[in-house]
Order: C-alpha cells, then structure tokens, then sequence
C-alpha cells in the first residue's frame, strides 16, 4: 500500500433503517484532513451537551450533535505539560520523566525530539500538519521538531498585536479573573480563532489536494478568566449553583487538599465568593465556544468540512469551587479528570452518537489518528492508548477496557505522588505519603465521603490495589519498580 496516497480504499458498515441489516459497502476515498482542537482546563460539565452545568455552548453542542459525544472520557496526568507531551508520544508521562511542568523551575526531563510523536507518522502517510497555540512540551523545541510543517506561536502574536494596540491595557484581579476590556474581535479567544482559520487556510492550499492535519490549542478556559461584557452578563453570579461537592469538610482526606486552600488563601470562602469566579468561568466558556464556532465556520467555507474529521477535548478539568479548592492540584476528583471529547467525522460517525465506554483521551487519540490516516504499523514504540476506530464506527469491541488510570506527581506547592483506578461503580486513589482514598461513585458520586476504612469494602479495595498495579507496571511507571512500593497495593501493607 502507498502510504503516501491521498487516496485510500474503506469498508464502511451502515445500518438499514428499514430492514435493521448490516450492509457493507467497499469504496475509494480520499484520505480524511484532521481539526484538533484542544483547549486547557474545560471541565466535563460546563458544556452545555453534557446536561448539567447551565453554561451555552451553542456552537460544540451542534459539533457533538453531529458526531460523537463520549460520556466516560478521561485525562491520564490532569496537569498540562505532562498532559500535552503524552499526547505527543502516545505514553504515560511517567514513561518518559514527563512529570509535572517544566515552567515550574524544577529540573526535570521534558520530551525530547527525539522521542516517538505520531505528526511524523501522519507525514509518511502523506499528510501535512500544522500546529497553533499552546505547546508546552518542550522549553526549547517548538513543535517544528516532533513532526509539524507549520507552527505558530499565537500567544505570542496576540502579546504583541494587544501591547502595540493597547499600550495602556492592564489586569489586576490575578487568578480570580475580571472583565476584559477588550473588543471581542482582539481578545485572545478570537485572535486565536482567527490565526487558526489562516493557517487553515494556508495547510490546504499548500496541500495541494494531499491531506492535512491542524493541530489548534487555545489557552482558555484556564484561569485567570477574562470574559468579556457581553458574555459575562450572561451569567449573573446569584445565578450561579453550588457545585454538589461544595460543602467539602476534608474529613478522612489527605492533608493536602486542605492545606491547597490555605496555599491560595481562600480557606474561608463561602459560595458567595465563589460564585463571580465560577460565573466568569462560565462565561468564558461561552465565549471560547463563539471563537470556536468561527473556526469551524474557516472550514465550512473552505469546503472541506465533509472529509475533515473534527476532535474537541482539553488536556485536563478545573476544581473551579468544586470541593472549594480553586486550579487541579493533588487531586483526582472527577473536576479534574474527566473530561469532554468530541469526535465528528461526516459519512463515517453516525450524527447523535454517544459512547458509554471508558476511553483515556491523550491516550486513544494517539493510535486512533494513526488508525484513520493509515499510517505504517509501530514497530519499537508501544503506545499506552488503545484506537477509537471501533468505537467511533459503532462497534462494541470486546475486551475493551473496564477502567481508567490516572496519576499525580506534583506542582508548585510541593512534590506529591498519586495514582487512581477508577471503575464504573468505585474510584481509588493510592496516596503514596497519607491516607488513601475510596469513594463510591454510585452513592457518592460528588466523592465527598473517604471510604477506605469501611471494613465492607476491604476485598473490593485489595482488587482495585492489584489492578492499578498490574497497569501501572505494564506501562513503566517507576513508582511500582521497588519492593516497598510494590508490597503497598499486593500485600496490602498501606493504612
């Protein structure tokens, strides 16, 4: 097979709606262009398909109504470098020394050119790739060194475009965020969104009918939100519900989710503080949605909507309130780790589609884009992830995972060792250096209540220790390498 072909030959299944038969049909086609759109910190729950924040997101509920929208999605490191290098490579971050972000001044390894991205994969099958925004990957190599044709550096363009524009332009509220003063059309969202559509633009035309892959990363939602007045005034904060984990005690809980609060000063916030933050976080949503629609509108009018595959996740959540902690550190909450993906491919992924499975995002899409552009077999890298090809062509693959895997390895306040199993009716969270916790996710689901104790669920607790071992040690994870480590989950030596 030429790789390099634009062209390819599928077998594609369709459902009959009058007799119910599956039928399947063999045809050339052209090799589908790939939108990825990843934006940072985008909780599950504040868009408006999800049904349950009252957050609009107008335009990614169309998207998610005409492809795919996944209700068991899940981020496997819920802090962005790690997050994002993983993305590139297709492993655990801890596969690889990825362990918290770089930008934080700790010596650490970050990925390394050298190292295994699939954009150069998607090259030899003939495509050409383009990458805007967000990187953090790497301190010094840029995106043009894993794979990529193209790259832009829109956060940059924006600070100078706005420093030039509007020299007396000032924020003051830090991390909690304010109004942004700007016109919509120059705040970043739309600046972004617009950079993006360009170099859309430019990947086709320079294509010359080869494929292409788009790579776009927006910074927002992540803190500090900076909604503009007419999206923020959609959102009058004595509007705004308590998250249903708000009335967090930290009884039985790691002592560092408390001392977090104490970190970011707002240890005695009530909902009526929080409530302008998660109302500005809301509204920024609504807003970072505006600029998407634009985007996918750029695609619309190039025509090439119907042989693009679209896929919309984020690398992480946001606590935002949830259990009154602000940002997603030394927690695995459900905030923080499940996450939206949004995954339309026209012709292919039947419009209205849900899927129930666990899936491990920045993990799946790996292999999943190596799967739809055709690329050659891997022979000495193993990716962690797993093709959603079945899924999104609607099968129900047997064997399919039962559960999904994160970890935590520290930020700013401090080094800090986490890793969570999380099935459909429990998550465990294996706390190296305090108290472990269990939650019941069919009671509980807002994980208030630390049952790790309850004599009822000691034989329950030794399986998940041994399953997250089993995982852990089958993808390289370090902290499972040694005897003590080891003995904790197997020989339950852990209180």
């Amino acid at each position: 097979m030429d790789t390099g072909s634009s062209a390819r030959q599928v077998r594609r299944s369709f459902r009959s709606q009058a007799c119910g038969e599956v039928i399947i049909l063999t045809e050339m086609v052209q090799k589908p262009n790939m939108l990825i759109i990843m934006v940072d910190q985008l909780r599950y729950d504040c868009l408006g398909y999800s049904n349950q924040a009252p957050v609009l997101t107008p335009h990614l509920d169309k998207l998610a109504s005409e492809g795919m929208w996944f209700d068991r999605a899940y981020n496997h490191i819920p802090i962005c470098g790690p997050a994002r290098q993983s993305f590139v490579c297709g492993r655990r971050a801890e596969a690889f020394g990825g362990l918290w972000n770089f930008s934080l001044g700790m010596q650490i390894g970050a990925l390394e050119p050298t190292s295994y991205s699939w954009a150069r994969s998607l090259q030899g099958a003939g495509y050409r790739n383009g990458y805007i925004g967000k990187w953090d990957v790497h301190p010094t190599y840029d995106p043009t060194h894993y794979g990529y044709d193209l790259f832009v550096s829109s956060d940059e363009k924006y600070r100078e475009r706005t420093k030039a524009q509007y020299p007396e332009l000032a924020y003051t509220e830090g991390f909690f965020g304010e109004i942004d003063p700007l016109p919509l059309e120059d705040t970043r969202t739309h600046q972004t969104a617009a950079m993006a559509t360009a170099l859309m633009k430019q990947l086709s035309e320079e294509s010359a009918g080869s494929p292409w892959q788009l790579r776009v990363n927006f910074q927002e939602p992540h803190l500090p939100c900076r909604p503009v007045a007419e999206f923020a005034a959609m959102y009058p904060p004595e509007s705004i519900p308590e998250w249903g984990s708000f009335r967090e005690t930290f009884a039985n809980k790691p002592y560092i989710q408390s001392q977090q609060l104490r970190n970011w000063e707002i240890e005695h916030y009530d909902w009526a503080d929080w409530a302008p933050i998660v109302a500005r976080y809301y509204a920024i949503i609504s807003q970072l949605d505006d600029a998407v629609g634009k985007l996918l509108a750029g695609l619309d009018a190039l025509g090439q909507s119907e042989n693009t595959v679209v896929i919309f996740t984020t690398d992480h959540g946001d606590m935002c309130g949830g259990h009154r902690m602000l940002d997603k550190h030394y927690v695995l909450y459900e905030d923080v780790v499940k996450v939206p993906l949004i995954v339309r491919w026209p012709g292919v992924i039947a419009p209205g589609s849900r899927c129930e499975q666990f899936v491990q995002t920045l993990l799946d899409l790996p292999p999943t884009l190596l799967a739809i552009s055709e690329a050659e077999p891997l022979v000495d890298h193993r990716l962690h992830g797993e093709s959603l090809l079945p899924l999104l062509l609607g099968a129900e693959p047997a064997g399919w995972r039962e559960e999904v895997v994160a970890s935590f390895n520290g930020a700013q306040f401090g080094l800090y060792t986490q890793r969570m199993i999380r099935t459909r009716e429990w998550k465990y969270i294996w706390n190296c250096t305090d108290v472990d916790e269990l939650y019941d996710m069919y009671h509980d689901p807002h994980e208030l209540h630390n049952v790790i104790h309850h004599p009822a669920n000691k034989t329950v607790l030794a399986e998940l220790r041994k399953r997250l071992y089993h995982i852990l040690y089958e993808d390289g994870d370090g902290i499972v390498q040694n005897d003590w480590m080891r003995d904790q989950l197997l020989e339950g030596r852990k209180g």
